[in-house]
Order: structure tokens, then sequence, then C-alpha cells
């Protein structure tokens, strides 16, 4: 029997517990919230999503602040974690996901390489985020970091966190 599809089970969890779930992705560029709509009846648990690519973004429609993308970057920890804090608030979800990284092939740095990649989880008892170092090019660390945010998610709802 084929294993289910991490956004089929995911959507199960989230509609079982009566959550709602809002995206922020940045080097997905909306990746997430298609898997997540691929799944039938996902408007029941999926209130939307942002992208944002750029930091003017981050900070408008995320509340990201500048101090954090000044002292910390675009891809952080730091701003993984507001970047789902702020979905999460901007779209009054039960549950924000985000992620940011850089996808390939350029704009990596001997201390951020290309393939570096941040996923968060914002829920109403805590946040949590996950470093990722993928080692493909663009085609695959889009979709790598995908499925690393959905599991984040998934163990989060399995209460594996």
């Amino acid at each position: 029997m084929a294993e289910e599809p991490l956004e089929v089970s995911i959507g199960r969890r989230l509609r079982e517990r009566g959550l709602t779930l809002a995206v922020a992705e940045s080097c997905t560029g909306g990746l997430i919230g298609h898997l997540i709509t691929q799944v039938p009846g996902s408007s029941t648990y999926f209130l939307g999503g942002v992208i944002a690519y750029a930091n003017e973004v981050k900070e408008r429609l995320l509340g990201v602040r500048p101090t954090t993308l000044a002292e910390h970057g675009a891809v952080s920890p730091q701003t993984a974690l507001e970047m789902a804090r702020g979905v999460r608030r901007a779209l009054q979800a039960d549950l924000g996901l985000a992620v940011t990284g850089i996808a390939g092939p350029s704009g990596g740095t001997p201390h951020k390489p290309v393939g570096l990649v941040y996923v968060a989880l914002a829920a109403p008892e805590g946040a949590w985020v996950e470093e990722h170092r993928w080692q493909g090019d663009r085609p695959t660390n889009k979709p790598l970091s995908a499925h690393a945010a959905l599991d984040l998610l998934r163990r989060y709802l399995e209460g594996a966190l």
C-alpha cells in the first residue's frame, strides 16, 4: 500500500483538530501553498499564504523587524520565526508555517551557502525553527524545502515537537 502523501495526512490532521494554517514562503515561491491546495477540501483549514521574496514584503506584510534583517539577514532562524509568527497573526490562523533560504544557483556565501534553508512553525503554545542544508540545485532545493516545512508541521500535529 502506498504511503499517504504528506500534504494529505497534514490536511486530515488539521481538519480533525479544527486548526487553520497560513504559510509565509520565500525561497519556495508558493510551492508549499500549491502542495496544500492540491488536496480536495483544503479550504476548510488552509487560509492562504504570503510569498515574501523581498525584504520589504517580509517587513510590511509579515512584520519582520528591520533590525532582525539587518543583524541576522533574510536567511536566518530569527527571520524564519518572525515570518511564521507574522503570517499567523496577519491571516489570523491557528498555525503559521514559514520558509526562507538560498535556493541557488547564486546568492550563497561561505557563511550562508546555497542550500541553506530555515523552516519555522508558530503555534499558540510556542514556535520551532529548523535548519537544513541541501546539496542540490534550485529545482531540487525548492521541493526539499517545501517538504521539510510540511514535515515540521506533521511532527507538530503528531505531538512529536
